[in-house]
């Protein structure tokens, strides 16, 4: 843990913690306090704070209440609030964190939020006019160089959040002094590094940064990923000279130990999907990433510095869609006083608790951790999704599903199981039944894969067989119905399984295919997660939702 302390940036971002409800905590019990350090200079953090004008600020010929004042957390008065700092953070003289209580951004375009102007012309290409509640929250704090953990619900516009405030610093599109010389480009290193936990989001990745580079600059990315020719990859990178690398942190490591990929001068890393980075199988790896991305040789010869004076060389960013105590306990560490993006808020990471918190009373450790975390995954799912669960034997799932496909009209499906082993038969008797479907797997190799996700994209598939890999990360806008044939371990994954449809406001449904003995599962899934899952069943080509209560509970028993 000392090793992974002395990295300098870290940028945190996730979907799952319920921190609005948090922040609201100590109204209700005396002892919890989820408040960020006093500075009465600063006062809230606003796009004006940040350095960015905004037509939403009010003036004083306005009657509407500064939106500081909007969904204000109580204040609690300054001697029951203890200022914690320690000799390291005095050491280097770091600024007063500002108050950040409830930061409304809700910006109506990208000019806005402080973006380069040729960044701008590329999004509007694209078809992006409008920024997305998180965009409009994590742009301008990244751009202020804040080490942020950007948490938000799946296909709420993450990636964008974090790659356009980099590219308004790296490559073509940055705003350029007067008289920049681009012939000094050869000799620049890596300037961002961007960390996935699997092929598919760093391909995933990649393929954004391309679009908004183009075809003439596209080369200033490049993807370093697992399963793919090592040699060609290091041949690639003395070529192109790229300033941003994505990829797993398996390859990254492997390449930045044989002295093939420099990373020392890193601007910017980013953890994306960063629960999932933590986990044990890439812990090795991840460890030699965070001690040598962004750490200039040279630096500290005579290692003088403190750990925290060495992490600010580098900016940190952390992304995901849930974001459990393991990461705010790693962001804290990794990084110089990290906030939280959310989409309706920016607040210091440094409020929010470490582990299990009692926030209403006597109740058991174990009971406060689950209760946070259940409404981490709530805070994970899109807004505008249907749900539906409909009771079927075992041997009888699969014609369910396709009578559920046909039911909904549904196009672009992806069914989730848990066992990859059951996938090809599922696909078999698809496709038997008529349906093409497909399966996707970590057991296929590259090209298999790949080019079953450009089927899938393209229409050619209407039905992706697939178990937990595709759960997290997989952006396909055109998927309108998720089915679990196999449920979810956990309200976790069922977040990140439905949050697969209804991206970006767009409509979607999710429907779990369960056994009579599942179904108190599902009922459990509903009561942690605060949304209704509506018993249903397929008659005549269409979902029938079960409005007899009586039915419903026959079923539940």
């Amino acid at each position: 843990m000392q090793a992974l302390a002395s990295t300098r940036l870290l940028l945190l971002v996730g979907d799952c913690l319920p921190v609005g409800k948090l922040l609201h905590v100590s109204r209700f019990h005396g002892s919890v306090r989820f408040l960020s350090r006093v500075d009465r200079e600063h006062g809230p953090l606003t796009l004006a704070s940040l350095g960015f004008k905004s037509e939403f600020e009010t003036t004083k010929g306005n009657k509407t209440k500064p939106l500081h004042q909007l969904n204000a957390v109580p204040e609690v008065s300054k001697n029951k609030v203890k200022a914690v700092r320690s000799n390291e953070m005095k050491a280097v003289g770091t600024k007063k964190s500002i108050e950040i209580e409830a930061a409304p951004f809700a910006a109506k375009s990208f000019s806005e939020l402080g973006l380069p102007p040729l960044l701008i012309d590329r999004l509007e290409r694209e078809g992006f006019s409008v920024p997305t509640d998180v965009q409009s929250a994590a742009i301008p704090t990244i751009l202020k160089n804040h080490d942020v953990v950007i948490q938000s619900y799946t296909g709420s516009g993450k990636t964008l959040a974090y790659l356009l405030p980099i590219l308004s610093e790296v490559g073509p599109l940055k705003n350029k002094p007067p008289n920049a010389d681009n012939t000094s480009r050869n000799k620049m290193e890596i300037e961002a590094v961007i960390l996935a936990p699997s092929r598919e989001l760093g391909m995933q990745i990649v393929r954004e940064v391309e679009k908004l580079l183009g075809p003439a600059d596209k080369k200033l990315v490049q993807q370093l990923v697992g399963g793919a020719n090592r040699t060609r990859q290091e041949e690639a990178l003395k070529k192109n000279k790229p300033s941003i690398v994505v990829g797993t942190p398996g390859r990254i490591a492997e390449m930045s130990a044989s002295g093939k990929l420099r990373t020392h001068g890193c601007r910017y890393l980013v953890l994306d999907e960063v629960d999932e980075l933590l986990s044990f199988n890439f812990r090795e790896d991840m460890h030699r990433i965070l001690e040598h991305v962004g750490r200039r040789s040279g630096a500290d010869p005579h290692g003088t510095k403190s750990p925290l004076e060495r992490r600010t060389e580098r900016q940190t960013i952390m992304v995901s869609a849930t974001v459990p105590f393991s990461v705010i306990r790693a962001a804290r560490s990794w990084g110089r006083d990290p906030l939280l993006v959310q989409a309706k808020s920016v607040i210091p990471l440094e409020s929010l608790p470490t582990g299990p918190v009692n926030l209403l009373g006597p109740t058991s450790t174990s009971s406060s951790s689950s209760s946070l975390q259940t409404q981490a995954a709530a805070e994970g799912l899109p807004p505008v999704l249907k749900h539906y669960f409909c009771v079927t034997k075992l041997q009888h799932k699969i014609d369910t599903l396709r009578r559920c496909v046909h039911a909904l009209d549904a196009k672009c499906v992806i069914a989730f199981m848990n066992h990859t082993k059951r996938l090809k038969d599922a696909v078999f008797k698809l496709e038997a039944r008529g349906m093409k479907a497909a399966e996707l797997h970590g057991d296929l190799g590259k090209l298999a894969r790949s080019t079953t996700l450009k089927k899938f994209k393209n229409g050619e598939v209407r039905v992706l067989v697939t178990n937990e890999l595709s759960a997290r990360g997989l952006d396909v806008s055109e998927c309108d119905l998720v089915v679990n044939l196999d449920l979810p371990t956990d309200s976790i994954h069922y977040a990140h399984r439905a949050g697969r449809t209804g991206r970006l406001g767009r409509k979607g449904t999710v429907v779990n295919i369960c056994e009579e003995p599942e179904v108190f599962v599902v009922k459990k899934l509903q009561r942690q997660l605060g949304v209704p899952i509506q018993a249903c069943e397929f008659t005549e080509g269409k979902l029938v939702a079960t409005t007899d209560e009586e039915k419903t509970l026959e079923a539940v028993k």
